[in-house]
């Protein structure tokens, strides 16, 4: 949500900015804008709501030389307070025009801010929250002790801010010199030779260098061309630590590589990205016989043994990925497992204790919701262990364990190789549980991660399906609805499926348990309608594949179209489905990795049949950093 970019060096700030800004687009948006320092005490400013295009189009309107300079900084807004529209885009200037600030994330404290700005006679012309911190700090920098000193002017305003933001200033009299600050949103430092970045993605200046630094939850950072300095908000560097890292991927990652969509190169990456998931997580030293490893440990065997209840926290398709996890650690380890909305989690008032585990699962590592609801599982004494995509963000810095998915960047907003990796990460969370409580023999856990080992050739072998989906998804295109049903772990990719509908092809789309059919759904099936199965094994799961057979003969019945997704060689299934789709055999807790691949293919394709941005989904943001 949001993205941020600053710059300072030799090279050009406009040509710097405007491309992180391209590059930073599927974190969703609706208005961007740019402001350029040229050295001579000016700042050059352009806004623009819309499409970055529109941006680009109004900065080339500008000519030559109005937006000259070699420190800059760029946005793009989702909108939070106020209309998404010109007048409310990033960056904002105070009165004198020589103090500019781009932000992201809510300053909760913005109403008593702006009543007391305006008190003082101070005009604001935007609705945003985001304002009232440019002209605080044009304030601080006219008057009393801070007066003069554009670091001190920052730092002092900052800790009059509430809420969880992430800020840029600049200040035309103090070319050569950007600050920002991080409170719970993400901001990253891009460290260059004879040049430094500041940015809320690291995609934001991959094409300049792969040295980074992660700032820590409560820090400020100076930037100028030959170094950075951080510091907390009092301008102490006692106790204050930054992580430096090495970006483990490249600009070609980052980049279509000749695919119409982020998405589709995204899709076909998957059988790396289970793979990846899996490198390091098998420890076979001689004399351990195998051991299930997470990448960072700071809980003991012996209070993994401890545990007697987990909680699964994740939003949108992590939640699904969590709804898979259930089955597997169930199974495995005969501990009770719930699955909740991180949304929802802390405002229910759950029961936890030290006894708990919290498996927090989110791409980013800043979602919001998911965070707030690890802060509270910690309040509670319970034990957090993150899956995250993404190094060093602020989930797994405040969890006691983390288990990194290896998927790289995941560019379009829908999530996909990201989703397949959660599903394998939470399904390594499993084995471990077992091995630790010694629900599972150490030969039992070798022999389950072999079978993982195997899913990536399997997931490459349903890949081979696009061209079926996609005809299939042509002839649906213009359907007003569709429904998924599944029975147990089908029933998590059934609501996945569904959501991937909604967010691509802005259908109507419901995913149910398909046992739950004649207790209120089936009303909703009409002559035409189109239902997606996911049908288990009928060897895995011979009950419930006959109990989904009952079900595909009561929609039948009733004059729907079914599109089936089975096993191959389940010709029970066959007579009964309009159109069959086929993944290869697998074990049943590892068929979502295979069954999910068309569903996201199928969605890709009725989206761009209705003639939508596959990887930018309306309203949507990557990174959801606001509760």
């Amino acid at each position: 949500m949001c993205g941020i970019v600053g710059y300072v060096g030799y090279r050009d700030a406009l040509g710097v900015v405007v491309a992180a800004l391209r590059r930073m687009e599927y974190r969703g948006y609706d208005s961007a804008g740019v402001a350029i320092l040229d050295g001579t005490g000016h700042a050059a400013i352009e806004r623009r709501a819309g499409r970055l295009s529109n941006l680009e189009e109004a900065l080339d309107a500008a000519g030559p030389g109005v937006f000259a300079g070699s420190t800059g900084m760029g946005h793009t807004r989702w909108a939070t307070h106020g209309a998404p529209t010109d007048r409310n885009a990033h960056p904002h200037q105070d009165a004198s025009g020589k103090v500019a600030v781009v932000h992201n994330g809510i300053i909760e404290n913005f109403v008593e801010l702006r009543r007391e700005l305006e008190d003082a006679g101070v005009e604001l012309r935007s609705e945003t929250d985001t304002e009232v911190a440019v002209h605080m700090v044009s304030r601080a920098y006219a008057e009393g002790a801070t007066a003069g000193d554009f670091e001190a002017s920052v730092l002092a305003v900052l800790r009059r801010l509430e809420g969880a933001f992430t800020v840029v200033f600049t200040h035309a009299d103090h070319p050569g010199t950007v600050v920002a600050a991080r409170h719970s949103t993400p901001l990253v430092v891009g460290v260059g030779e004879n040049e430094m970045f500041i940015a809320s993605d690291v995609t934001a200046f991959i094409e300049h260098t792969r040295e980074a630094v992660e700032l820590g939850e409560g820090q400020a950072v100076v930037i100028t061309a030959d170094g950075y300095r951080v510091t907390d908000f009092h301008g102490s560097t006692e106790g204050v630590h930054s992580r430096p890292f090495t970006i483990d991927w490249d600009l070609a990652a980052a980049e279509k590589g000749g695919h119409d969509y982020f998405m589709l190169k995204e899709i076909e990456e998957q059988p790396g990205a289970v793979a990846d998931t899996l490198i390091g997580h098998f420890d076979q030293t001689p004399g351990l016989d195998g051991r299930i490893v997470l990448d960072e440990q700071r809980l003991s065997d012996q209070e993994l043994r401890d545990v007697e209840k987990v909680f699964v926290v994740a939003c949108g398709s992590a939640y699904h990925s969590g709804l898979v996890a259930k089955y597997a650690i169930e199974h495995w380890t005969r501990l009770p497992v719930e699955v909740e909305l991180a949304s929802e989690f802390r405002y229910r008032d759950p029961v936890l204790d030290r006894s708990t585990l919290v498996v927090a699962v989110s791409q980013s590592g800043e979602t919001a919701d998911t965070l707030e609801a690890v802060r509270h599982a910690k309040s509670q004494k319970a034990r957090v262990l993150a899956v995250c995509n993404t190094n060093g963000a602020q989930i797994p810095r405040e969890s006691d364990a983390v288990l990194y998915t290896r998927a790289g960047p995941e560019i379009g907003v829908a999530s996909t190789k990201a989703f397949l990796a959660q599903v394998t990460a939470n399904l390594l969370v499993g084995l471990a549980l077992a091995q630790a409580r010694g629900t599972k023999y150490p030969d039992e856990v070798a022999r389950e991660f072999a079978e993982l080992e195997a899913m990536p050739k399997l997931v490459d072998r349903v890949l081979e399906t696009a061209p079926q989906v996609r005809a299939i998804a042509r002839e649906l295109a213009r359907e007003r609805t569709i429904l998924f049903l599944g029975r147990h772990v089908g029933y998590p990719v059934a609501l996945e499926g569904a959501l991937k509908l909604k967010e691509l092809a802005y259908m109507h789309a419901e995913g149910f348990a398909a046992g739950e059919l004649k207790h209120g759904p089936i009303a909703l099936i009409e002559d035409g309608l189109p239902v997606i199965v996911v049908m288990p094994s009928p060897k895995g799961r011979g009950v419930l594949h006959a109990k989904l057979l009952s079900n595909i003969r009561e929609i039948q019945a009733r004059g729907a179209r079914t599109i089936v997704i089975a096993e191959e060689g389940d010709d029970l299934v066959r007579p009964f489905a309009d159109d069959l789709i086929e993944i290869p055999s697998a074990p049943t807790l590892y068929q979502p990795l295979l069954s999910t691949v068309p569903l996201q293919i199928f969605a890709a394709e009725v989206a761009q049949a209705r003639g939508y941005d596959v990887d930018k989904p309306r309203n949507l943001a990557k990174s959801v950093t606001v509760e």
